[in-house]
């Protein structure tokens, strides 16, 4: 299949990226605003063209335990759901984890707390970023932007969660899920083999091997001092994580004296703000994370001496602030502004509050 140019919601970017990325499995349950995930893949019929499973699950509990049997079996599966659904599937997504198994995790968020509205929202950010489920672990996390980053961050969160075997999540929002783009989307890959996955996925629990034992996946360990062991391996591979994925995109920064942090939905209504104080004579960039884990600490931390202030646009209460403050060593004034509850801000209103900070612009 060739590459293809199509007007497509950001959902379903995702949904054909999957597809032509060579993606195994599909596990989910429908909850707006990304049941278009599932509905387009429905509606592509992927297996009876590359062979790909895509199954409606009981409910968010039982899909994440599919992906986890998948991924477990080196199969490159993933699941999507919005906020109140990856809350219910936060202890799979901890065992993923915690057996080092690769597999991919779409969440587009909603207003919340609780059942909360079908509005977009970002107060997900602790939920993902700081680990969610239970123990000391990391998501791999992307942050789209477009529609066209949709379809794009299915073969980044895939590659990354198979060369780290750890799961990846693209937190995006219902804004970016619902939009209509243009989206180039990518050639078909062919589904691995069997004999592939048992090359690339030793690991990989596809029947006992000859002449070792079988490999078992277990997040269960009784004796603390192994399971010790096990954990500090795993902070020693969100080291290297964090020394090698960082991913962010810089507008204006270079002379800017202030800067915008936003991510997502959040970071195309930053974008209009720049232009706006650009026009009044205001040097104001936008520094844009698109990886949230790693955050791209060291890069903000570069501007920390040249800037009087930094404005974090958010759709939520402020969650993000709090890495901006750290990165920068608190040595620059940051404020933030958001909108909550899935009430998204013209550009206009995050102009005025720029003006109205304590810095005095």
């Amino acid at each position: 299949m060739a590459e293809e140019v199509k007007l497509l919601k950001g959902n379903e970017a995702i949904a054909l990226a999957a597809i032509r990325y060579g993606a195994d499995g599909y596990f989910g349950y429908p909850i707006t605003p990304q049941s278009e995930i599932m509905e387009t893949l429905m509606d592509e019929q992927p297996w009876t063209t590359t062979g790909m499973v895509v199954l409606q699950a009981e409910s968010e509990v039982a899909a994440i335990n599919m992906v986890y049997g998948g991924a477990g079996c080196g199969k490159k599966c993933m699941t999507s759901s919005s906020s109140p659904g990856i809350s219910l599937k936060q202890e799979g997504i901890s065992y993923l984890a915690a057996t080092e198994l690769p597999a991919l995790i779409v969440n587009v968020m909603r207003g919340g707390p609780g059942l909360g509205t079908i509005q977009p929202s970002q107060s997900d950010y602790f939920q993902t970023v700081k680990g969610g489920g239970h123990g000391d672990y990391h998501l791999i996390t992307l942050a789209p932007a477009s529609a066209q980053e949709m379809a794009d961050h299915v073969a980044i969160g895939f590659d990354l969660a198979f060369k780290y075997r750890n799961p990846a999540m693209i937190l995006s929002d219902g804004m970016i899920g619902q939009l209509m783009e243009k989206v180039v989307l990518p050639p078909q890959r062919p589904r691995r083999t069997e004999a592939e996955i048992r090359k690339e996925c030793p690991w990989a629990a596809l029947g006992k091997p000859v002449n070792r034992k079988p490999n078992i996946h277990t997040s269960l360990e009784m004796d603390s001092t192994i399971w010790e062991q096990y954990n500090i391996r795993f902070q020693a591979k969100y080291r290297e994580i964090e020394a090698n994925e960082v991913r962010y995109e810089e507008l204006h920064c270079n002379d800017a004296d202030y800067l915008i942090v936003a991510f997502g939905a959040a970071a195309r209504i930053a974008q209009k703000v720049v232009e706006i104080a650009r026009k009044e004579g205001i040097k104001v960039g936008l520094f844009r994370p698109i990886t949230l884990y790693p955050y791209p600490s060291k890069r903000l931390n570069t501007y920390k001496n040249k800037l009087k202030g930094i404005l974090t646009v958010e759709l939520n209460a402020g969650q993000m602030i709090e890495d901006v403050k750290l990165a920068v060593d608190c040595q620059v004034p940051v404020a933030h502004f958001g909108r909550m509850g899935g009430i998204i801000p013209t550009p206009q209103e995050v102009y005025e509050a720029l003006k109205k900070t304590s810095w005095k612009i």
